[in-house]
Parts: structure tokens; C-alpha cells; sequence
């Protein structure tokens, strides 16, 4: 019986394991994104929120025994000055999964494990227009009192179906002319 045996194996002895994920977190933290299979991603997870949780203690001994798992120094550095300030406010949580279909060779089930990098209520979504307006603003300023005369203008509706197909109808449709032959 497997009674409160946390973790997957998968398949592995324990010092590749440990490796794999050691490995694996690395590459999260280093890209923020990895493309993986989706067990690997359940349990990369659990690794993952650990670190994290170490950043935002930002103690030394916190950094040390960050360290010791990732014997990265730059990594380290990036996990505390960068990754765990934008979950100071997260109680946990901090990696998203998203299923990406099945692998072509074997059809594992593949994921995409990432960092969720939005807080909660930080920015709210702003329609394509809206977006490109503001890029229009910041790139030609000088186009502003031209965009301001083109907004007072009131635009005209736009036609339902029932309108479009009446003005199809009483359009002429053009005839066709049969071509001269030589």
C-alpha cells in the first residue's frame, strides 16, 4: 500500500530523480517557461513552490540552503532579487501548468510549466484597441490632435443582416460579356 508516500517516482532511482528535477528547476527558473511531460510537471511543481518559498524569506540561511539544491549562484542571485519580490503577496501557488497535447514518438501527455507572473489585480485586460492607441501615443505624439478631430466624428452603424442582404440585392449584378474570339 502506498499510504502517505508523497512524490512520483517515475520510473528513475533516486539520485537520477533528484537530478532530473534539480536540473529541471534550474531551467524554470533561469526561463520561466519549460516545456516538459505532464507527470514530470505535477511533481517539478511541488520543487518549485519550495524555492520559491526560500526566496521570499530572503534569509541567509534560506539563500544557503537554496544553494544547496541548485548550486547555481546566478540562479540563486535571479530567485531572490527578481522571481520571489513578485510573490510577496502570493501565499503559494507560483507556477502555472498548461496541457499541450500528446508527443509525436510516444503520445506522453506534454505540458508547459511556467511562472505565474501576474499578482493579483496588478493590470487589467485592456482591449486591442485601447492597446494600440496607447503604442500610437508614446511613439508619434503629434498625431494626437489628429486622432481627438477623427473620435468627435460619429461613426455609422453598423447595418444588421437583414439590411446587408437587402443592399446585396439592389446592387446591379454586373453581366457577363462574352469575349471576342480570334
Amino acid at each position: 500500500m502506498r499510504h502517505r508516500v508523497a512524490g512520483r517516482k517515475l520510473s528513475r532511482h533516486t539520485q537520477h530523480r533528484m537530478l532530473m528535477f534539480r536540473n529541471m528547476l534550474v531551467s524554470l527558473l533561469d526561463h520561466e517557461r519549460i516545456k516538459t511531460t505532464l507527470p514530470k510537471a505535477k511533481e517539478l511543481r511541488s520543487w518549485a513552490d519550495k524555492m520559491v518559498t526560500l526566496g521570499k524569506k530572503g534569509t541567509l540561511h534560506a539563500r544557503r540552503q537554496a544553494f544547496s539544491l541548485l548550486r547555481d549562484e546566478g540562479i540563486v542571485k535571479k530567485l531572490f532579487d527578481e522571481i520571489a519580490p513578485r510573490f510577496k503577496d502570493r501565499p503559494g501557488g507560483y507556477t502555472r501548468i498548461y496541457k499541450m497535447g500528446w508527443r509525436q514518438g510516444d503520445a506522453a501527455p506534454l505540458s508547459l510549466v511556467e511562472l505565474v507572473t501576474l499578482a493579483k489585480g496588478e493590470e487589467k485586460k485592456k482591449s486591442a484597441v485601447k492597446k494600440a492607441k496607447e503604442v500610437l501615443k508614446k511613439v508619434a505624439p503629434g498625431r494626437k490632435k489628429k486622432e481627438e478631430g477623427k473620435e468627435k466624428k460619429p461613426e455609422k452603424k453598423a447595418p444588421n443582416k437583414k439590411e446587408e442582404k437587402e443592399a446585396a440585392k439592389q446592387k446591379p449584378k454586373k453581366e457577363k460579356t462574352p469575349e471576342k474570339e480570334k
